[in-house]
């Protein structure tokens, strides 16, 4: 099994505070188990462990990392602590919207990325956010 350690190196972002995977916050787990799902396939409905959809891979993600989420992102969108830009750490989550509408969702690894599942014929994912219709929430 990676590290939540080697996992954070992978995703470019420091997340621990301490040197041991105990200390780690829920974000960061969370974060660390959907790296850990790097090329599993996009499947539309599905919650893991090997087949995931967006909102699939965070709710995975989160719920093995001890804390409950809504499966669909706009369900998650409507629970989560919404969070400015400004206050993005690792392991909060992205949020794809179209006006008031939230169509995608990821996990924020740092630098600008997201892990996520893209799409159908795509895999989980490290990749740039390529838009500004965005929205930041914490778990």
């Amino acid at each position: 099994m990676t590290s939540v350690l080697t996992l954070a190196a992978v995703a470019g972002g420091t997340l621990l505070s301490s040197g041991t995977a105990d200390a780690a916050t829920i974000e960061a787990k969370a974060l660390g188990i959907a790296a850990s799902k790097h090329g599993d396939p996009y499947v539309y409905g599905a919650a893991g462990p090997t087949r995931f959809d967006c909102s699939g891979l965070t709710y995975y993600a989160f719920k093995h990392a001890g804390k409950s989420l809504p499966r669909t992102a706009q369900a998650q969108y409507n629970k989560v602590h919404h969070i400015s830009k400004a206050s993005l750490r690792p392991g909060d989550l992205v949020f794809f919207h179209s006006g008031r509408s939230v169509y995608h969702v990821g996990i924020y690894a740092g630098h600008g990325k997201i892990w996520h599942a893209p799409h159908t014929g795509a895999r989980v994912r490290l990749e740039k956010i390529w838009t500004k219709s965005v929205y930041y929430g914490r778990v």
